[in-house]
């Protein structure tokens, strides 16, 4: 599977959203199940699917659907 593959599945099964759902409208706490809880859930769901680890400020930096593709980039994850 491709990187925004993995990317928008994990947004998905995390959240339980539809693939249209997915965009620069989905923005932490946009919708109830991107909470605090939800967000550490979909972190830790990343963090394996590339394997990678996460630093704190990146965790919290992590705000929305783009803003997450900007982050990953600096652990190399190309979309």
């Amino acid at each position: 599977m491709s990187n925004i593959g993995k990317y928008n599945e994990i947004f998905i099964k995390s959240f339980e959203i539809v693939e249209t759902a997915l965009g620069s409208d989905l923005k932490y706490q946009s919708i109830p199940a991107w909470d605090s809880v939800g967000h550490m859930s979909m972190i830790a769901a990343m963090e394996d699917a590339f394997e990678i680890m996460l630093e704190t400020e990146d965790i919290i930096d992590f705000s929305s659907y783009d803003k997450g593709k900007e982050i990953l980039a600096k652990y190399s994850v190309v979309f």
